[in-house]
């Protein structure tokens, strides 16, 4: 089985705390706290790009292995072409590479990875990034600039014969799409961020809960046993829900969105290289990884530690 061997991740050093975001939005920083679980969110710079952010996030998972492929995730991107995948290779040193862009917000790393789980032995070990500038976009209306950070993070996957024990084998995944929604949640090329919140929080409350138990009932596994769940990082109140809804206990479900808000396609990676770096799991433990987003697309991830 194809394996994630390593995560990484990088936020800019700016915090847009909610105080100052009450100050300029003349709302109670309570309030948000209340309504998003989120306290503060990292900032790029003016000059800072996906791709800076990109680079930054996926050098570290650089030290073992040279991938054969790249992908791609932002929603944020400032082109209609080219995405930002051949540049990011070209600034990592990658050589002449496949790079392929994933247009997709909140979900991109996990499509990626899932991506990444069948085209790595096509290709090698594959490198995994998303990054995201949503912080300005989001700023003209207090609903979405309450929620909205930047950051990238990144994982390295390989196939069978390039894993190791440190790995966490790629189990199973599944992906689904209903277009029918697509202005609920949309960012233009020009303009702000546009959200319906009510519309999202509805269809993600009940996606995400159908989709990790969709791959824990195809792998015999209860929503109890998994060791860990790393899911991507909109708001605490949603994660909260999904664990309600299929009975697992709240303090499995890794939680930074506090200090980083959302992050979009970056979050589930950011989150999954910090909960990497402090995990205490064993052999043939489980971990699942579940996104929604704009599209809406959503879907789960379900990994193993080797055994």
């Amino acid at each position: 089985m194809p394996s994630i061997l390593s995560f990484s991740h990088y936020v800019p050093e700016r915090v847009l705390t909610n105080n100052d975001l009450a100050r300029s939005l003349d709302i109670d920083p309570d309030w948000i706290l209340q309504a998003s679980g989120i306290e503060a969110r990292r900032i790029a710079g003016e000059a800072e790009n996906i791709v800076d952010l990109a680079v930054q996030a996926a050098q570290p998972c650089l030290s073992r292995h040279k991938p054969g492929l790249l992908l791609a995730a932002s929603g944020s991107s400032t082109r209609r072409f080219p995405g930002p995948a051949a540049e990011i290779a070209h600034r990592l040193g990658l050589g002449p590479i496949p790079a392929i862009d994933l247009p997709h917000a909140s979900t991109g790393s996990l499509i990626a990875m899932s991506l990444a789980a069948k085209l790595t032995e096509a290709h090698g070990p594959v490198l995994v990034v998303a990054a995201e500038k949503m912080s300005a976009p989001a700023q003209t209306d207090k609903s979405t600039a309450i929620l909205f950070g930047d950051g990238a993070g990144a994982c390295l996957i390989a196939p069978e014969s390039a894993s190791d024990s440190r790995g966490l084998e790629i189990v199973d995944f599944a992906l689904h799409s209903d277009g029918a929604h697509t202005e609920a949640l949309h960012l233009d090329l020009t303009g702000p961020l546009r959200m319906s919140g009510m519309a999202v929080i509805r269809h993600a409350t009940r996606r995400l809960p159908e989709a990790i138990m969709e791959v824990l009932a195809r792998n015999n596994t209860r929503a109890q046993g998994v060791a860990a769940y790393i899911m991507h990082q909109a708001n605490q109140n949603l994660i909260d829900r999904v664990a309600r809804a299929i009975d697992a206990p709240a303090e499995r479900f890794y939680s930074n969105v506090r200090r980083y808000g959302n992050t979009s396609s970056a979050s589930m990676l950011i989150a999954a290289s910090e909960w990497h770096e402090q995990m205490h799991l064993t052999r043939g433990d489980t971990v699942c990884f579940a996104a929604f987003g704009a599209g809406f697309h959503w879907g789960a991830l379900l990994a193993r530690v080797r055994t």
